[in-house]
């Protein structure tokens, strides 16, 4: 699917440094590496940083967490949802840390659009995710945040 061709879509990258919109642009090129990010969020029952690796994804111009196929629950994504509020931290190409908000992706037509997005990107033959080939239907069940970096903090 095309980057999003919704009206007035926001560029979730506008006010960026052009470097560090270029790391978070990613493409379906993009290797494995250069899709893994470090994010801290703040504990929901400890008020306490926490600092976890983990994939981001680009999908309809837009940047997205998700939580894999596993359905189960996450800490990261609760702690989210308690606290949407987080620090993104680029360590490919760009090393530099971004105040960010989450927000879930509860409409299930976005979802799928972009889950679907997301599992084309992952399919590609040379394997972007290292996870070999992968369905839609095993990622409808995900946890999926939609991100917003707010350059200004």
């Amino acid at each position: 699917m095309p980057p999003s061709t919704e009206p007035n879509h926001p560029d979730d990258l506008a006010g960026l440094d052009p470097r560090v919109r270029a790391a978070i642009a990613i493409t379906p090129a993009a290797g494995t590496r250069d899709r893994i990010i470090d994010i801290t969020t703040t504990g929901r029952r400890t008020g306490q940083p926490r600092r976890i690796e983990i994939f981001f994804y680009r999908a309809r111009g837009r940047t997205y967490l998700c939580s894999g196929t596993s359905g189960q629950p996450v800490s990261w994504y609760a702690n989210l949802l308690a606290e949407p509020r987080f620090t993104v931290h680029l360590k490919h190409g760009v090393r530099t840390d971004l105040p960010a908000t989450a927000v879930p992706v509860t409409d299930e037509q976005e979802r799928r659009a972009v889950l679907e997005e997301i599992v084309a990107d992952l399919n590609q033959p040379h394997d972007p995710g290292t996870i070999g080939p992968t369905r839609i239907q095993d990622w409808l069940s995900s946890r999926l945040l939609r991100v917003t970096f707010n350059p200004d903090g």
